[in-house]
């Protein structure tokens, strides 16, 4: 049996590159994830966006406002999966970023972190 990802996204008025983002996770070739979806209060279609994707996205509606910290750590306890990963609404995934870390993880019980590089991506055509 494959392990279970959980994928925290803290959410805040990200409606413009949220269907990007959520389609990087439903892009990726480890399919055996959830997203902890944690809208922070937001007043855009953020909400709308991702109760669109159907069940694999868990959305959780914060009470009152809260800092990034907080808010995190309100996502983090309702996670079920076996691994923790954090995408920003913003941010993007290859489509293996998953499956490699998983592979890390489940290779070496050593690690119980890991990280990447990222590739800097502009909507302006000034940007190099």
């Amino acid at each position: 049996m494959s392990p279970k990802v959980s994928i925290v996204m803290n959410c805040y008025n990200s409606a413009r590159y949220l269907r990007e983002a959520i389609d990087s996770i439903f892009a990726q070739t480890f399919t055996d994830w959830e997203i902890i979806f944690w809208d922070n209060r937001s007043t855009d279609d953020s909400a709308e966006i991702a109760k669109s994707y159907g069940e694999k996205i868990v959305y959780y509606l914060a009470e009152t406002h809260q800092c990034l910290g907080a808010a995190r750590s309100e996502a983090l306890a309702k996670v079920s999966g076996d691994y923790v990963a954090f995408l920003d609404c913003d941010d993007m995934w290859k489509p293996e970023k998953l499956a490699k870390q998983v592979q890390c993880f489940e290779s070496d019980p050593s690690i119980d972190f890991i990280y990447t590089r990222f590739e800097f991506i502009s909507t302006s055509s000034s940007e190099k």
